[in-house]
């Protein structure tokens, strides 16, 4: 159920409360995960969308037949903590070194013809260690803190404050970083020109370039089920 009036719901409130609303707000060019916090109406407005146009897109995407949305809001802190670990920062971890070569490869083959190719495995490279150091945060000492805490509310029992403390701390640092990671992704969007294939291309050219648009993909949904879901509920703790 989409929040009402829907005017002046949040880009990542709705999306929070279906996802399949989602590939709306990607194809206008609608950032629903770091900049989420933007109502509707006037993210519309600051990219010149017709309001009323995008509020039918978004009704029709809920009414198509066999596509169904999770309701990932409904979700344990526990449970949602441990879907993000076994589905996203598995992928991350399954493709990031794989991506990474394959830029390099492409910026030592192409780099002269296509010097864009050069700054985008640069930017990649920089995404992938600082992704390592924040995975190894979330899973090792923000995730547990969550967990305890949320275990510790459900018991009736106040939280500890060491863990309270972590969450505080970790809220701020991994909203910063979301924030430099989403920053580099757009950059390696606009240097590829939305990952358009040039006419001289080879397969490992167009297949880096597939990867990097599905690793767009998957870091979209992965920071939004963290900045629009799982981060305002653990504060709340």
């Amino acid at each position: 159920m989409l929040p009402t009036p829907i005017e002046t719901a949040t880009i990542g409130s709705i999306v929070a409360a279906d996802y399949r609303t989602a590939k709306v707000f990607e194809a206008r060019g609608i950032d629903f995960c770091c900049g989420g916090k933007i109502p509707l109406a006037t993210a519309c407005a600051q990219i010149g969308l017709d309001l009323a146009l995008i509020m039918r897109e978004l009704e029709a995407v809920q009414n198509e037949p066999g596509n169904r949305s999770e309701n990932y809001g409904a979700w344990s802190l526990s449970f949602l903590a441990d879907y993000i670990v076994n589905t996203h920062h598995v992928y991350l971890r399954e493709n990031d070194e794989q991506i990474a070569a394959y830029a390099r490869k492409i910026a030592g083959v192409h780099g002269a013809n296509h010097p864009e190719v050069l700054e985008i495995a640069d930017l990649f490279a920089r995404i992938a260690a600082d992704l390592t150091a924040h995975l190894k945060e979330e899973e090792e000492v923000f995730f547990p803190a969550v967990k305890r805490a949320e275990a510790a509310s459900a018991s009736g029992l106040e939280p500890a404050a060491g863990d309270r403390e972590t969450i505080r701390t970790s809220l701020e640092r991994l909203h910063r970083e979301h924030e430099e990671v989403g920053e580099a992704v757009h950059a390696i969007r606009q240097l590829a020109k939305d990952y358009a294939i040039p006419s001289d291309a080879c397969n490992t050219f167009m297949v880096t370039y597939q990867k990097l648009n599905e690793f767009e993909d998957d870091l979209h949904k992965h920071v939004h089920l963290e900045n629009n879901i799982l981060f305002p509920k653990a504060a709340e703790l």
